[in-house]
């Protein structure tokens, strides 16, 4: 993988998205809704790239930031067809730590920033767009039961180091017991990994491994993955999912060695398994 293709995977996002930036608290409930109109606008026949971020907070004056640059750092990493990913290298116990997950479902855009404080205190911003001159997603809340089934699919890998990425097949099955949730997850030729979370409304906890998890179940389809305290010497992950449409998923996940520092990323696309014809 070369730096240019990942520029060129960049470009996939070029264009206007209208959407919102959604302020959420650590359990996922809303905070505050944001207009924003995000142009990404290449330079110099491509390479080179504008980034206009305008944003309309309910009361206040507009704001504006502008962007440019003509490469990439070594923080971000783009899949073909433009999902990315940017954020921290290393986590530290005194500093700020997290990372933006991006998504792409022509003509929409999802975007999920989950972000530790110096504090450790998560913070969580949802940012739905969809181009400009289009509708906006119309896709409802994430709920169990639309997850509840067996997906399968492929999950292409990235490495921070640009290695060459890994493709495996995947294949994750959610079964709900009254308030729990029994997850199966295989991933290539190695052994299945389970686990078993408990579902408190919108929110989903595993507390069977080093770290507690929680999945916030979000709108648009949305969900967001990650520790709800990040415990020093452990691997650790951020993820995102969408339900793209009932039976169509994606998931990235950004990953972190028990020295903290960022190792891999990965994007999953799974279909659900149709069961006795249905």
């Amino acid at each position: 993988m070369t730096m240019t293709s990942q520029w060129d995977r960049l470009l996939e996002n070029a264009g206007t998205w209208v959407g919102s930036f959604t302020q959420l608290s650590s359990l996922g409930a809303v905070i505050a809704d944001t207009p924003s109109v995000v142009a990404l606008i290449p330079q110099d026949d491509g390479k080179a790239m504008r980034q206009e971020i305008h944003k309309q907070p309910p009361g206040q004056p507009p704001t504006e930031r502008v962007l440019e640059y003509a490469s990439l750092n070594r923080s971000i990493l783009f899949f073909e067809g433009g999902a990315f990913s940017q954020g921290s290298i290393q986590w530290g116990p005194f500093s700020e730590f997290g990372a933006e997950l991006g998504l792409i479902a022509e003509p929409h855009r999802l975007r999920l920033v989950q972000l530790f404080n110096r504090d450790r205190q998560l913070q969580i911003t949802l940012i739905r767009e969809h181009r400009q001159g289009t509708d906006p997603s119309q896709r409802p809340p994430l709920t169990v039961a639309q997850l509840v089934g067996t997906w399968r699919g492929e999950a292409v890998t990235l490495y921070a180091d640009l290695s060459p990425c890994d493709r495996t097949a995947t294949e994750l099955t959610l079964v709900q017991e009254g308030q729990h949730l029994h997850q199966t997850l295989h991933f290539g030729d190695g052994p299945p990994f389970t686990s078993t979370g408990t579902i408190e409304g919108d929110r989903i906890v595993f507390t069977g491994g080093p770290q507690t998890l929680q999945v916030l179940l979000l709108p648009d389809g949305a969900s967001a993955t990650c520790p709800i305290a990040i415990e020093p010497r452990q691997p650790l992950f951020l993820e995102v999912g969408w339900l793209i449409t009932p039976h169509l998923r994606q998931r990235m996940i950004r990953r972190y060695n028990a020295q903290g520092a960022w190792v891999s990323l990965t994007l999953v696309t799974e279909q659900k398994v149709a069961v006795d014809g249905g």
